[in-house]
Order: structure tokens, then C-alpha cells, then sequence
């Protein structure tokens, strides 16, 4: 016979039984609906974790200012106040820096019309949007000349538009009172939610570092220092670069304690993708298991199979089938039953993911490759648990099969 007769065939028999086949790929069905769910859901979380990730900046570096002792006591990171916008124009002369913005934040409250917020007030430079990847949704930002000028403009988180300007109308022209000086509103920017940390990242009011620290705050520090490196595999030259530079500037020698602290997101960013993977193969290991579940009712009802068709073998051993010929069948039999299994599984996978996903709001990705995967191991599933009761079917002595009650 060739492959398609004996596939044919294999159809016909299953669908000679339909109940019991439908139970028997039930396994498989759930075993792969399972795998597919828990990959994308396991999957949907690592990117969206990544995604956080990159939301805080492109190849991200941040200088924050260091520990300091006064009589004794060690006020730990941030108590050091050293960093200034000149430290930051240094930087930014440095090879592989591609980006520098000093940060000062403040709370305060800000008033519009006969609407006031409690927000923060960051100064930035007109670089910041590019090292956060942040988008505007409306105007313009700032510009080097308004730093310079110390010109009073302000760009609005989409929280401060809603709370500023409830009533709909475009805050582009307005005027934001901050701490007794008017800002007027240039630019809105795009939402983006929460933070990985749960802050709200669109509650905030960013102007020119120079106007908060001279009309707002007073200081002549900053709290701290934003770079971007040019690319990723920049970022741990550049990190020992700016460490050397600001140790030079701040006239700090061995064994003297820095009175900063440089730091990256790399390694963060590392330890997220590597938990979310090993959470990955993890949940579809958990999964595959009811593959193998699946395989082992296969196995069952194939042994069954060849009890009630002993006399059918025996008949087609008879008239000239060999023993490869009844392996191949019954083999195939068990590969139909088990592939199908895996298509169906697939399916309702993918509707269990899109009612997860709807359901929980959690982000799911379901990657072409698992879902190739499983099918095909649903198949390998097929060969490895039906191959020993075809080849029981095989070796049956025709003249015994044929005399089978």
C-alpha cells in the first residue's frame, strides 16, 4: 500500500470509532491548548517587561550622587551634593556619549485657571525625550536657547493636562503657574502610563533644568545625571569613561570614597529576560506533561485497537500484507490520531489565549515557533507511544490471529 491508501485507511478506522477517538485525543488537545497558553502567556510577560525596560531610556547610564560622612554618619547614596550641570556639559564631550540631560525634581503644586495639581516638576534638557524615548503628543519642546534664556515653558505629562485642563481644551498657550511663576504651555507629552515601579509617569511637568534652578528651587546642583551611551555595547566603556571624568573634576583620589555613583540598567535588564525565559520553558515543561498524558491513553487505545482487529490482521496477513505493512498502518493510525489532536489543541490554545488576554488584561504573545513545536511533538507523540502496539500488530502469528475470538 502507499502512503495514502494506508493514510486512508488509518482515517477510516478512527472514524469507525468516533467517540473513542475524540476521547483519546482529548490529552492531546489539552496538552497542546496548554502549552501554547502558557508560552504566550509566559512570553507576553517577558516582553512587556522588557518593554518597561526600555520605556526608561535608550542604553540608559545614570550618575547619582554619592555618601557623604559628617561626624561619623554615613547619609548613604543622594546625600552628596556635587553633581552639576557643568559636570553633565563634560560628559556630554566624552567618545560613545550619544546624549546628557541633568534632572532637578521638585513637588509642588501647579495652578491653571481655577485648577490646581500636586505634580513634579522635573528640569530637564532638550535632550531628555530622546534618551527617555518619549514622544509628544502635541507642541514642541524646548529648546537649547530657551535653557540658555532660562525662558519659563513648560511641556505637560497627559495626567497634568487632565487635571489642569478638565474641560477638554488644548493646554498649548495656557499658562501653568509654578510657585508664583507663570510657565506657558508648549508641549504635551504622549501617555505612557505606569511605571514598572506602579509610579504614574504622565503625572509630571517638565521645563529647563536652568528655570528650576534659578527661578524655582535656588539650587546649584542637580539630582542627577541622565546619559544615553551611542549603542548598547558602549554603554560599560562609557560607564568607566564618565566614572574617570567625574572622579578627575571632583579632585577624587585612592583611597577616597566617590561622592557618586554611576550606574546602568544592563544587568537589570539581563536578569528580567533570563527570569522571563527560565518562567517560559518553565510553564511549557509543566504543559508538555499532559502531552505525555495524552501519548499514554494513545498507546492504550491502540493496544486495544489491535485486540478487537486480531482477526482483520490476520486476514491481511493472509492475503499478502507484510509485517511492515501492518506497522506502518497501525502506526499511522496512532500519528493521525495524535497530529490532529495537535491541530485541534491549537486552536483552542489560541482562543484561550485572545480569553486570557481579554479576560485578565495580560499581555500575551503566542510565538509562531512554540506553535509549530507543539504540533510536532504532538506527532513525535504519536510515533513514540504507537510504535509499540503496532509493532505488537506486526509480529502476530497469522494462523493465531485468524482463529482469534
Amino acid at each position: 500500500m502507499n502512503l495514502l491508501a494506508t493514510i486512508r485507511l488509518a482515517f477510516n478506522a478512527l472514524v469507525r470509532n468516533k467517540a473513542r477517538s475524540l476521547l483519546t485525543m482529548l490529552g492531546i488537545v489539552i496538552g497542546v491548548a496548554a502549552v501554547i497558553i502558557t508560552v504566550a502567556i509566559g512570553v507576553g510577560a517577558r516582553v512587556s517587561v522588557q518593554q518597561r525596560i526600555a520605556s526608561l531610556g535608550a542604553n540608559l547610564i545614570i550618575v547619582q550622587p554619592g555618601s557623604v560622612t559628617q561626624g561619623g554618619v554615613r547619609t548613604g547614596f543622594g546625600g552628596a551634593s556635587t553633581l552639576t550641570p557643568q559636570d553633565g556639559m563634560a560628559i556630554a564631550q566624552l567618545p560613545g556619549v550619544a546624549a546628557v540631560s541633568p534632572i532637578v525634581n521638585m513637588r509642588t503644586q501647579a495652578v491653571a485657571g481655577g485648577n490646581n495639581w500636586q505634580t513634579l516638576i522635573t528640569g530637564v534638557a532638550p535632550t531628555y525625550t530622546y534618551i527617555k524615548s518619549w514622544s509628544l503628543a502635541s507642541g514642541r519642546f524646548f529648546s537649547q536657547s530657551e535653557v540658555n534664556s532660562i525662558a519659563k515653558v513648560a511641556v505637560l505629562g497627559q495626567t497634568d493636562v487632565h487635571e489642569l485642563f478638565p474641560n477638554g481644551a488644548s493646554p498649548i498657550g495656557q499658562t501653568v503657574n509654578i510657585k508664583g511663576s507663570p510657565f506657558t504651555v508648549i508641549g504635551t507629552l504622549a501617555a505612557r502610563g505606569q511605571s514598572g515601579m506602579g509610579q504614574d509617569q504622565d503625572d509630571v511637568i517638565l521645563i529647563p533644568y536652568t528655570s528650576e534652578m534659578q527661578r524655582l528651587t535656588g539650587l546649584k546642583t542637580v539630582n542627577l545625571l541622565m546619559i544615553s551611551a551611542a549603542g548598547a555595547s558602549q554603554i560599560i566603556p562609557v560607564q568607566n569613561e564618565v566614572t574617570a571624568l567625574l572622579a578627575a573634576r571632583h579632585r577624587i583620589v585612592a583611597p577616597q570614597p566617590y561622592d557618586f555613583q554611576v550606574r546602568n540598567l544592563q544587568a537589570f535588564a539581563q536578569a528580567a529576560s533570563s527570569t522571563g525565559a527560565v518562567m517560559e520553558f518553565l510553564l511549557a515543561g509543566v504543559a508538555a506533561v499532559s502531552l505525555l498524558v495524552g501519548g499514554i491513553g494513545i498507546m492504550n487505545i491502540m493496544l486495544v485497537s489491535v485486540t478487537e482487529r486480531t482477526r482483520e490482521i490476520g486476514l491481511r496477513m493472509a492475503v499478502g500484507a507484510r509485517a511492515r505493512d501492518i506497522l506502518r498502518q497501525f502506526l499511522t493510525e496512532s500519528i493521525v490520531l495524535s497530529t490532529l489532536g495537535g491541530l485541534l489543541g491549537v486552536m483552542v490554545g489560541i482562543l484561550g489565549t485572545v480569553f486570557v488576554a481579554l479576560s485578565a488584561h495580560w499581555p500575551t504573545i503566542i510565538p509562531p515557533q512554540w506553535v509549530l513545536a507543539a504540533v510536532g511533538f504532538s506527532g513525535m507523540v504519536g510515533i513514540f507511544f504507537g510504535y509499540y502496539p503496532a509493532q505488537k500488530a506486526a509480529h502476530l502469528n497469522p494462523i493465531d490471529a485468524l482463529r482469534f475470538e
